[in-house]
């Protein structure tokens, strides 16, 4: 069974702007990110990118754009990311069983590439992230925005320090 670190991308991976981003043009990767996942890939992690991606229920994007923001974080980390899912729905506009907090995209993770969740991590910044992935068996921890969740394990200012307690443990 392998390790993995999921990670959620909005906030995390990629600068959170206060709106919701559907230009290139408008999509930062977070300072720090890039040399976290070489280091994470460096220990033999998997890295599993879990999304909430509502933009492609309301309109304002599609999957294309979600793959093109991906493939632009992998094309900055030397193609670290493993696999990517995402979860197209929102609640007033279509119902998803793959929506944070749901866990649904970790089980078929999971699943599809042996993972052994005792030796996993969940990288959110928000308490939907850490609901499916305490929910699943994962340890969690949250890049802190005003108040953290308890339900995180660990807390951190940024992702290089996310990734520190990853590869302390």
């Amino acid at each position: 069974m392998k390790k993995a670190v999921f990670l959620d991308r909005d906030g995390v991976l990629n600068e959170e702007l206060g709106y919701q981003v559907t230009s290139m043009a408008d999509f930062e990767i977070k300072e720090g990110v890039t040399e976290g996942l070489k280091m994470l890939k460096e220990a033999d992690f998997l890295l599993i990118v879990v999304t909430n991606q509502s933009g492609i229920a309301k309109g304002t994007y599609d999957s294309t754009f979600v793959m093109d923001c991906h493939q632009k974080i992998q094309d900055a980390s030397n193609g670290a990311l493993d696999d990517i899912y995402f979860a197209p729905g929102y609640d007033s506009v279509s119902k998803s069983l793959s929506r944070k907090p749901g866990s649904l995209m970790f089980e078929r993770a999971i699943a599809k590439h042996d993972i052994d969740v005792n030796r996993s991590w969940m990288i959110g910044d928000r308490e939907s992230d850490m609901i499916p992935a305490k929910k699943v068996g994962l340890k969690t921890i949250q890049i802190a925005l005003d108040e953290p969740s308890p339900l995180a394990d660990h807390v951190a200012e940024n992702f290089l320090q996310a990734v520190e307690s990853v590869l302390k443990a």
